[in-house]
């Protein structure tokens, strides 16, 4: 385990007191690292922080809330981003964006992303934890998704395959910047990987693009029953000479 010290958002701030919640995450991290994360109780954290067990529960519903502080609030954001689309938003682009936003919350403060991933790796019920507010995050894109693709004929499969694409493909970059001690450019590590996923399942728009663009494709003559077929052949190249 790393012996680096001062994890969590705020803990740079030296002229001031941090908010209290700041200060648990802090008091937390500083106590993992020494003791471990299942040596350490919720007393711990709090007599450190120099707060009651009331303000803990205040924040946190459990020691394992503490080491992922920013997740309900960055789930929040995501959330009313893809609710705030417009209907000409391209979805794919949108569930990308909205990943990018989640990213945000690691690149904050590296040092912390750096030390909860670490933590995390090496508790196997945090890593479990882990997962299930990943699968909250993909659990929303695909419920916007859903709401876009409304009516295609494989809408609902869409929706969720290209929800855990983006996840997979935001995480693939993500964790290999964690892995790295947080050095390098994540934003474009993960923009090469969204990319991917954007190309992959939205190169042409929507279904009616395609459709319409399909449709260009197919030229309808009417014609009368006697008429020459030298006439009509050359109705026809002339509407493709146009298109």
């Amino acid at each position: 385990m790393s012996e680096e010290r001062g994890p969590g958002p705020g803990a740079g701030t030296t002229s001031a007191r941090p908010p209290m919640r700041d200060a648990l995450v802090a008091a937390a991290f500083q106590l993992f690292l020494e003791r471990g994360y299942e040596a350490t109780t919720v007393d711990d954290i709090v007599t450190l922080a120099g707060v009651g067990r009331r303000s803990f529960f205040r924040y946190f519903p459990s020691k394992e809330d503490v080491v992922f502080p920013d997740h309900e609030r960055s789930l929040k954001d995501m959330t009313a981003f893809l609710d705030a689309d417009e209907d000409d938003d391209e979805p794919v682009a949108r569930v990308c964006d909205a990943a990018r936003l989640v990213l945000r919350m690691y690149t904050e403060n590296p040092t912390f992303s750096v030390q909860r991933y670490r933590l995390t790796k090496s508790v196997p019920g945090l890593r479990a934890y882990e997962l299930s507010v990943v699968w909250r995050y993909e659990r929303a894109m695909a419920a916007y998704l859903r709401r876009r693709f409304a009516g295609w004929s494989d809408g609902d499969l869409r929706a969720d395959v290209i929800a855990a694409a983006v996840v997979a493909a935001h995480n693939n970059a993500l964790r290999s910047w964690l892995r790295s001690g947080g050095e390098g450019d994540a934003e474009a590590a993960v923009d090469h990987a969204l990319e991917f996923v954007r190309q992959s399942w939205a190169p042409d728009g929507t279904e009616s693009d395609a459709a319409t663009r399909d449709d260009r494709d197919v030229v309808v003559l009417i014609a009368k029953r006697r008429t020459p077929m030298w006439r009509v052949v050359r109705e026809i190249e002339a509407t493709l000479d146009e298109a």
